[in-house]
């Protein structure tokens, strides 16, 4: 199967949940045009409370549309959006993917992978015990952090659902993601 969007949506306001859209543009260097997030330097409030001034690494926020599945079997009822994404994904395995990693989708579209999505407690407030759902351990017993990846916009382009996906992987070696 191929890798593809299932899903786009974005929020012109700092709102937990993104409103579905037909279709996105993503400005390079900027993010999601529209988005409450888009812009150079970050936007998520707690990192502008800190400092202002650190660069934007979560300018497309990306979540595979396979943990929507696997939340459903555990009695969550989740769609596109509501977690905070702007772009669902299906048949790529974004957490296996290291930073630097490029996405290039639909014609001319290209993030590229900066880390993960840490969980917030904002989860449990949009469904009871859904920051536990999405969070595991590995074998070893480390963290997995499921609830998606960032990304920067390096080339714009307009995104929709049904466009493909393919992956550039980067120069070896190569760095897991860690939450950013």
């Amino acid at each position: 199967m191929k890798a593809h969007v299932t899903s786009v949506s974005l929020s012109g306001t700092h709102k937990f949940s993104k409103g579905p859209a037909s279709q996105i543009t993503l400005l390079a260097g900027l993010g999601v045009e529209g988005d409450a997030h888009c812009g150079v330097t970050v936007k998520h409030r707690s990192r502008v409370a800190r400092d202002p001034t650190q660069p934007n690494l979560r300018q497309v926020h990306l979540i595979h549309s396979e943990l929507f599945d696997e939340l459903a079997t555990q009695g969550f009822a989740i769609a596109a959006g509501q977690i905070g994404e702007n772009i669902g994904t299906r048949h790529i395995d974004l957490l296996g993917l290291p930073v630097g990693a490029q996405l290039h989708i639909g014609e001319t579209a290209i993030v590229e992978l900066t880390g993960l999505r840490n969980p917030c407690e904002q989860l449990n407030a949009h469904q009871a015990g859904l920051t536990a759902a999405v969070l595991g351990r590995a074998a070893d017993g480390s963290l997995v952090r499921k609830a998606g990846v960032m990304s920067v916009v390096i080339a714009g382009g307009i995104v929709r659902a049904g466009n493909a996906i393919a992956v550039t992987l980067p120069a070896l070696p190569h760095r897991a993601m860690e939450r950013v």
